[in-house]
């Protein structure tokens, strides 16, 4: 029998697909652009091709219809004068938008949440990441179940209190719904008690965790520092299950864990799902922030990042801030006689630089993994860290590791 999430695979062959985006008062212009800018890179990690993007300006989302009508329109016309076969919109959208904007374009719709799902289903690799997927795509599916049995809600019965086939249809399958989500929550259950003992059998050893936004390089600085084939790849979501190694730098032995990357607008049913597998994060004793510093909004990232690690209650732990991609980074001088503000685009990495390690107080390297660029600098900083909470634990064990004496 297949599991839940083998039947909803959406993409059994590469479609062609429009992007839909809006502008209000909350999202201005150029972040919805950069949101649109990044659901393209969802869609292309997924094997759709995304052949236009239309935006709107609106005081907020249209409860019927997301987009104004107009707006509809005017895309129901594009796809059917060239045969798009998916329109994807950058914000979850609510059962009643998703039947009526169906009816109206008469082609499938897909949201951020569902295509970031289909991601998940993608890369899910261990039994314990799949059962997490299946477990958000049922309670996203849950509230949905309406529009799926609408074409039996006028087969009614002659009484006037009869209820349709549809209805009828759609309680028996809450109630499979609901028995499976609570089937795999024990799963979940059971699996999270092997992984706590797996964590407990490691000893006392120190744990580094690497964290970030997705895409900005951890699996690649994770195979670099512990000589081992992390799978990486520039895709969104390329690790979705938690790897860890121990890694000795010098003679220093520790824990180093690569975790699923963040991104905005992540979906509530992922971050509930998949809250265990940061487990890793909760119990490290050092958090390597990894940033991709190339990226036009990479502090917006950082934010992401950081208020993800709060709803963790992991933002108060030692942190590093590695600055990754250097070899990428590029800005634009501004003229002598150019006297409008500077923005992003016009300050050096000599600058951010300076910045950054003024407020981290040193506790911050730029470094480019893909090119080995000062990775001896990050190894001792690295070094350091570890070496303290080792000495700190370990007080008596210098006749182990004579070099790691307090200076």
């Amino acid at each position: 029998m297949k599991s839940e999430t083998e039947n909803t695979r959406i993409f059994s062959e590469e479609k062609r697909a429009v992007l839909v985006g809006l502008i209000t008062p909350e999202q201005n212009e150029e972040r919805t652009l950069e949101y649109l800018d990044e659901l393209a890179f969802l869609a292309d990690t997924s094997g759709v091709v995304v052949e236009k993007r239309f935006v709107q300006s609106l005081p907020a989302s249209n409860s019927q219809t997301y987009v104004g009508h107009g707006k509809l329109e005017e895309i129901r016309q594009y796809v059917e004068e060239n045969e798009i076969q998916l329109v994807i919109f950058d914000d979850e959208l609510s059962p009643r938008q998703l039947r009526n904007i169906e009816k109206v374009l008469g082609v499938q719709i897909l949201d951020r949440t569902i295509l970031i799902l289909e991601i998940f289903v993608q890369r899910a690799q261990t039994s314990y990441a799949k059962t997490q997927v299946e477990v958000a795509q049922l309670q996203y599916m849950l509230p949905r179940l309406t529009r799926m049995w609408s074409h039996l809600d006028r087969q009614r019965g002659g009484g006037t209190t009869s209820r349709g086939m549809g209805e009828k249809q759609i309680e028996a399958d809450k109630r499979i719904i609901q028995s499976r989500i609570a089937l795999l929550k024990e799963e979940l259950k059971r699996i999270d008690k092997q992984m706590a003992t797996q964590r407990k059998n490691r000893g006392k050893l120190v744990r580094v965790a690497l964290v970030g936004y997705t895409n900005v390089g951890k699996s690649t600085l994770m195979n670099l520092l512990s000589k081992s084939d992390v799978f990486a790849e520039n895709k969104l979501f390329a690790t979705l299950d938690t790897t860890v190694r121990k890694v000795t730098v010098e003679n220093l032995p520790f824990l180093l864990c690569d975790t699923v990357g963040f991104i905005r607008k992540l979906p509530h049913h992922l971050v509930e799902s998949f809250k265990s597998t940061l487990d890793e994060v909760r119990e490290a004793d050092v958090l390597f922030h990894v940033v991709d510093i190339s990226h036009p909004n990479f502090e917006e990232q950082i934010d992401v990042v950081n208020q993800t690690l709060a709803d963790l209650d992991s933002k108060e732990k030692p942190m590093i801030m590695v600055f990754n991609k250097i070899d990428a980074f590029s800005y634009t001088p501004k003229d002598e006689d150019d006297l409008t503000p500077r923005t992003r685009e016009n300050i050096s990495l000599e600058e951010f630089q300076q910045m950054w390690m003024n407020k981290m107080h040193d506790n911050c390297i730029f470094i480019s993994a893909r090119e080995k660029e000062n990775l001896e600098n990050l190894k001792q900083l690295l070094y350091n860290h570890v070496k303290k909470i080792h000495i700190q634990r370990f007080p008596y064990n210098d006749f182990l590791y004579p070099d790691l004496s307090v200076e």
